[in-house]
C-alpha cells in the first residue's frame, strides 16, 4: 500500500508521528473519555511535559519502564512521553497478577514500574511492593510533569528496540517480544490503509491499551487525525451510551466484541443500537463466516477482520473493498512489505511489521527459519486473489485414529446452529482413538438445551465428514476467556474435561 511506503520512509519514530499530527491538526480532538477531551496539540504538549517530569525522576533514553495501566488518557500520555524520551517501555496487561508481573519485570530488568493504584478491586501498588518492583509510581490520574526545555533531543530513528510486549503465557512463562517504532508503525499503517479511514471517522478503543493493538490503533489515529473514544472497561449495554454520545463510526476489538454487539442488537431488532456505526473491525481470534453475515445483516454495518499477533501486530486485514465472500471467509490480504510463505501448511512471515525476536535468544533462534521467516504455528492457505485463509493452529489440530481434524472447521459449522452463541472444539485423550473430538458450547439466552445428537445431526446436514463429528458435548454458561481480547482459553477446557 502506498501509505505504508510513505509512513515508513526514513524510519520515523512514534514521537515524530505525534509531532506531525499536532502541527497538521492542532485543534482537532484526539482523545475522548467521559467528559474529558484532548486535542492533538494538547496531547503533544502534555506528553512532552510528562516526558520532562519522568526525565527529572531519572528516566533516560534506553531506561526500561514497565507500566500496567487501564485504557485511560493518562496511559496514552505516558506511552507518548516515554516515546519522546526514547525509553524502552514494557506494557503489561492490567489483569495480570503477581506471578506474571514479577516475571515480566524481572526478565525485562525494569527500572521503573507505573501502576494505577487500587483498580477494580485489586491493589496494584500493594502487589508491586510484594514483588519488589523498582521505581514504583502511580499513574492513574496524575503524571509527573516538568519543563520540556530540560529534555534531550527526541530519538532520531525508529529502528532501535524500544518496546517489550508479552505473549499470553497461557501454558508457560510469557515471552518478551521485541519491537521497534518502525515495526509498530508498519502494523498501524497496514490497519489504516486497509480500513480506508478518514479524518471524519470516530474511533474507539474498548480493549486494554497495553495490548499491542493499542499501539496499532494509536499509529492509525496519528496517520489520519481522527478522534478516539477510550473505554476503561467494556460492558454492554452500559457502554452503548458513550458510543452513541460521541457518534462512534468504528468499533470492535475481536470476535467476542462482535458477538456482544450482536447480542445487544437482538434485544431490540426494530432499530439500530449504534446509528452512526459504519464499521466493526478487529482480529485476535478466528471469525466464523456465519458471524460476519449476521453482523452485516442485523447491525447494518460492515465487518472487516484481520490477522495479527504480538510478534506481528498486523499481518493481513480485510478491506471494505473486498467482496462479501472474501470478508466472510478470509482474513484479508497482506500489505506491501509483508511476505507470507506457507510451509507444510504453516504460515511463515517476513516483513517490516515482524518483531526483532525475543528477550531470550533461544526463543528467537527457534522462532525464525534460515531465511528469516517467523514460524507462526498457525495453519492456512492463500487464495488466488492473495487473501489468507486460516485453517487452525498446530496445537489446535486433533489427531483421531490417525486422521487430522481441524478444530476451526467444526467451530465454523457450529456457529451456524441457532442454539450456539460460541464454541470451542478440543481434542481430549482417548485410549482407543488417540484423541476424541469434544465440542464445548455457550448458548444464547433462552435457547433450548442442546444435546450431542442434535449437534451431530446439524453438523451432518452441513456436510461435515463422519470422522470429524464430535463424540462429546459440553455446555457451559460461559466459555473461559482472557481479559485482553476475550480469546477462549482452550487449555482450561482441556484441563477441565480431560
Amino acid at each position: 500500500m502506498n501509505t505504508t511506503a510513505h509512513a515508513l520512509s526514513g524510519s520515523p519514530t512514534l514521537w515524530e508521528l505525534l509531532r506531525g499530527r499536532a502541527a497538521a491538526s492542532p485543534e482537532r480532538t484526539a482523545l475522548l473519555q467521559g467528559d474529558r477531551e484532548l486535542t492533538f496539540a494538547e496531547l503533544h504538549d502534555r506528553a512532552e511535559r510528562v516526558a520532562a517530569g519522568l526525565h527529572g525522576r531519572g528516566v533516560r533514553p534506553g531506561t526500561v519502564v514497565a507500566w500496567q495501566l487501564p485504557t485511560r488518557i493518562e496511559t496514552v500520555l505516558l506511552m507518548l512521553a516515554l516515546a519522546r524520551i526514547g525509553a524502552i517501555q514494557s506494557p503489561v496487561i492490567p489483569y495480570c497478577r503477581d506471578r506474571e508481573v514479577s516475571f515480566a519485570l524481572r526478565t525485562a530488568r525494569a527500572e521503573f514500574f507505573a501502576v494505577p493504584g487500587a483498580w477494580r478491586g485489586f491493589d496494584h501498588t500493594a502487589m508491586a511492593r510484594r514483588i519488589g518492583a523498582a521505581g514504583l509510581f502511580e499513574a492513574y490520574t496524575e503524571l509527573p510533569e516538568g519543563d520540556p526545555a530540560t529534555l534531550p533531543p527526541p530519538p532520531a530513528s525508529g529502528t532501535q528496540v524500544r518496546w517489550i510486549y508479552w505473549t499470553s503465557g497461557t501454558t508457560s512463562d510469557p515471552k518478551g517480544v521485541l519491537h521497534t517504532d518502525r515495526s509498530l508503525i508498519a502494523g498501524g499503517t497496514t490497519l489504516a490503509g486497509a480500513l480506508r479511514l478518514t479524518r471524519d471517522d470516530v474511533g474507539s478503543v474498548a480493549f486494554p491499551f497495553a495490548h499491542i493493538g493499542g499501539a496499532d490503533y494509536l499509529v492509525m489515529q496519528l496517520l489520519h487525525g481522527f478522534p478516539v473514544v477510550l473505554f476503561e472497561s467494556f460492558a454492554l449495554p452500559g457502554a452503548l451510551a458513550e458510543y452513541r454520545r460521541h457518534g462512534v463510526t468504528m468499533a470492535g476489538g475481536s470476535t467476542a466484541f462482535y458477538t456482544l454487539f450482536l447480542a445487544e442488537q437482538r434485544k431490540r431488532p426494530e432499530r439500530p443500537i449504534l446509528p452512526a456505526l459504519r464499521l466493526l473491525a478487529g482480529g485476535g481470534a478466528p471469525k466464523p463466516p456465519e458471524l460476519y453475515h449476521a453482523v452485516v445483516r442485523e447491525l447494518g454495518c460492515e465487518l472487516t477482520h484481520g490477522y495479527g499477533m504480538t510478534e506481528v501486530p498486523m499481518i493481513t486485514m480485510g478491506s471494505p473493498e473486498d467482496t462479501a465472500e472474501q470478508l466472510a471467509t478470509t482474513e484479508g490480504r497482506p500489505p506491501d512489505g509483508m511476505e507470507i510463505r506457507i510451509v507444510d501448511d504453516e504460515i511463515r512471515l517476513r516483513g517490516e511489521a515482524v518483531c526483532q525476536g525475543y528477550l531470550d535468544p533461544a526463543h528467537t533462534a527457534e522462532a525464525f527459519d534460515e531465511e528469516g521467516f517467523l514460524r507462526t504455528g498457525d495453519l492456512g492457505r492463500l487464495t488466488p486473489s492473495g487473501h489468507l485463509v486460516l485453517t487452525g493452529r498446530r496445537k489446535d489440530i486433533i489427531i483421531r485414529k490417525g486422521e487430522t481434524i481441524s478444530a476451526k472447521e467444526i467451530e465454523d459449522l457450529l456457529h451456524t446452529h441457532p442454539g450456539v452463541a460460541d464454541s470451542a472444539v478440543i481434542g481430549l485423550p482417548d485410549p482407543v482413538r488417540g484423541e476424541r473430538v469434544c465440542a464445548v458450547v455457550e448458548q444464547p439466552p433462552g435457547a433450548a438445551p442442546l444435546t450431542l445428537q442434535a449437534v451431530v445431526s446439524h453438523l451432518r446436514s452441513q456436510g461435515l465428514a463422519p470422522h470429524k463429528l464430535p463424540e462429546q458435548l459440553e455446555v457451559l454458561d460461559e466459555l473461559p476467556r482472557n481479559e485482553a481480547l476475550r480469546k477462549v482459553l482452550k487449555y482450561r477446557l482441556r484441563e477441565r474435561f480431560a
